[in-house]
């Protein structure tokens, strides 16, 4: 690691084999370059580290830009800076390389040796007094700053230069969200930086994230029999946002209309849900809007439709119970005036068709136990017999339960593994509900998935999906043959992301308690994915004091032995012991020929430490 930030692995001849200035992530340091084809990208927010929605790039035709991004397909949609560093008059002399230098300039430089600064050339700052930066932060926005070396104070980085200088304004592509997500209102605050708010009428749609985006808070407009019309159009306002503009989702276009006319006809048709009126013309939107944004710029007027009645939550359905009653009168009157035989036929009709109804109703019941927060799907017992054939293949035994595997119902359906839980959740209906509904809702690409979970009397079992290549520990202490550096450190990796998640990111965070090789499991492209996970207590649940260790011998944290409370800390300790098993491909703790058990690698390891000392 040299003085400017870049770590570094070289060979015995300082020969560099890899350096992170090559491969930066949201962040410039000083002296660090980007050429053609190099990459900045934000993180998703401010505590989660994952790929986000901007990057900053270098390219090939001499301009570095900035972009918003489609995370899931990765799609580039419309710049919102241009550098401007491209020489249209000569092609040979544009830029090929971001710079930045260590007195805080940001240039790119041309192939004539020319600079084209990003930054405005002023005073240097000395790299021996002062940290510099350039960061593509979360929302969109690219900060050169810097803080005082030394300081005695905590200061905050201050800063130097912020590309766009309005970001609310600059996003306003075709497609996309914008800085704030739908139906959001974006303004900037004093460091260049967004803030994002829901207009009257709307919430968010992730409480924790006012980036999420928005949604209706009230019941929108009914467009069956007439719409906008009569009393329907009566329940709704049009209320101005001053200074707000959704310059997109528009689908509509009236010239010659004021400002009233304009109101009017948004309130007429039950798909507008905002209008902008301006310059005697009339533009109505439909939702979701898009890239709003308050800025004294803003021309003209908006407004939103809202609903008028005393609460903006949907109303009593009235009008359907009206519907039900009429639907009643019309059959009564068919009845009483057809004959004798055709009423006869209509009864046993009703009765059958009630009958059919409960019956449904009845069968239903065990699936909308798998609602409960979750689109897990509900197993009865009979059914996983059948799935295990009379639970026939064993995977595995764990400190809950035992493993079998298992095969869906229908052609071509997935291998399962189905986990019958013997003694955690007994006579703990509540607790095993709260947790299969917490595990239902946890998804990562190093997690073992849930399908679904059976909860009928005694039997409480788990369904999860099958993953090929087994444990990870018949992969490290099954055969004579190590597996490679390159597949040991990719599963390394892959469960500390998965811890990551579920000690971070996940929406309950979530303490494992056990991790240990048996409870790593490997699929077919011997990805790690972390399984049992949620069946020991949560987070929230464990600050209090331990009645019971739980765990296994040889990975259980000294935490639990003190009257510490329970923390993250514990998957910590365990997953140190596993490193030292994906390493040394070998058990910590090993059984002697008596029977007895003795540590090995730990107690290795804390041996050396002390020699070393």
């Amino acid at each position: 690691m040299n003085d400017t930030g870049n770590f570094m692995i070289v060979d015995t001849s300082f020969r560099v084999i890899w350096e992170t200035f090559n491969h930066p992530t949201d962040t410039l340091l000083p002296t660090q370059t980007m050429e053609v084809g190099g990459l900045l990208y934000s993180r998703q927010t401010e505590t989660n580290f994952s790929r986000g929605r901007y990057q900053f790039q270098m390219l090939g035709n001499g301009d570095a830009v900035l972009n918003p991004i489609n995370v899931p397909g990765k799609y580039t949609y419309d710049t919102y800076y241009i550098s401007g560093s491209r020489d249209e008059a000569n092609d040979t002399n544009s830029g090929y390389k971001v710079i930045f230098d260590q007195s805080g300039y940001l240039y790119i430089l041309r192939r004539s040796g020319e600079r084209f600064f990003i930054t405005t050339p002023g005073q240097a700052l000395s790299p021996t007094r002062y940290y510099v930066r350039a960061t593509l932060h979360f929302d969109g926005v690219f900060i050169i700053s810097y803080q005082l070396k030394n300081s005695t104070t905590s200061e905050s980085w201050s800063v130097i230069h912020t590309e766009p200088d309005n970001i609310c304004v600059k996003i306003a592509g075709e497609i996309g969200t914008g800085p704030c997500g739908y139906n959001s209102v974006c303004t900037l605050k004093e460091d260049r930086r967004p803030s994002c708010r829901c207009p009257v009428g709307y919430s968010l749609l992730n409480p924790t994230d006012e980036y999420s985006g928005c949604k209706a808070a009230f019941l929108q407009q009914d467009c069956e029999d007439g719409g906008g019309q009569g009393s329907e159009r009566d329940l709704y306002y049009m209320d101005e946002l001053p200074n707000t503009d959704f310059p997109r989702s528009d689908y509509e276009l009236f010239t010659s209309y004021n400002v009233e006319a304009c109101k009017t006809s948004c309130l007429e048709d039950c798909l507008c849900a905002a209008a902008v009126s301006r310059d005697n013309r009339c533009w109505k939107k439909k939702l979701p809007l898009s890239n709003g944004r308050q800025d004294s710029g803003v021309n003209g007027k908006t407004f939103l439709k809202l609903r008028s009645s005393g609460s903006l939550q949907s109303p009593t359905p009235l009008p359907q119970k009206a519907k039900n009653q009429n639907t009643l009168i019309i059959v009564g009157s068919a009845l009483l005036g057809s004959s004798v035989f055709v009423n006869f036929i209509l009864v046993g009709a009703i009765c059958l068709g009630f009958f059919f109804y409960y019956q449904k109703k009845l069968t239903g019941t065990h699936q909308d136990k798998a609602s409960a927060g979750s689109n897990l799907r509900y197993f009865t017992y009979k059914e996983l017999i059948e799935a295990t054939q009379g639970f026939k293949e064993e995977l595995g035994r764990g400190s809950c339960g035992i493993v079998y595997k298992g095969k869906a119902d229908h052609a071509g359906g997935p291998v399962l593994a189905v986990k019958v839980l013997d003694k955690v959740f007994n006579d703990k209906e509540k607790e095993f509900k709260a947790e299969v509904k917490v595990i239902g809702q946890t998804h990562h690409n190093n997690l073992v998935r849930l399908l679904g979970y059976c909860d009928e009397g005694q039997h409480r079992l788990l369904v999860y999906e099958y993953l090929s290549s087994g444990t990870l520990a018949s992969f490290l202490f099954g055969d004579d043959v190590k597996p490679s550096w390159q597949q040991r450190n990719h599963i390394a990796l892959g469960i500390a992301r998965g811890l990551v998640y579920l000690h971070e990111e996940c929406s309950t965070q979530i303490i494992h308690c056990d991790i240990k090789p048996q409870n790593i499991l490997l699929d077919e492209y011997y990805n790690a994915q972390i399984s049992d996970f949620g069946l020991a207590k949560l987070l929230n649940q464990t600050q209090a004091s331990k009645t019971a260790i739980r765990g296994t011998k040889g990975y259980v944290a000294p935490d639990w032995f003190r009257s510490a409370p329970v923390s993250v800390k514990i998957d910590v300790y365990s997953f140190g012991v596993l490193l030292l098993e994906i390493v040394c491909c070998q058990r910590n703790v090993d059984v002697e020929i008596g029977g007895g058990e003795r540590g090995v690698l730990t107690d290795w390891h804390m041996t050396s430490i002390w020699k070393a000392d």
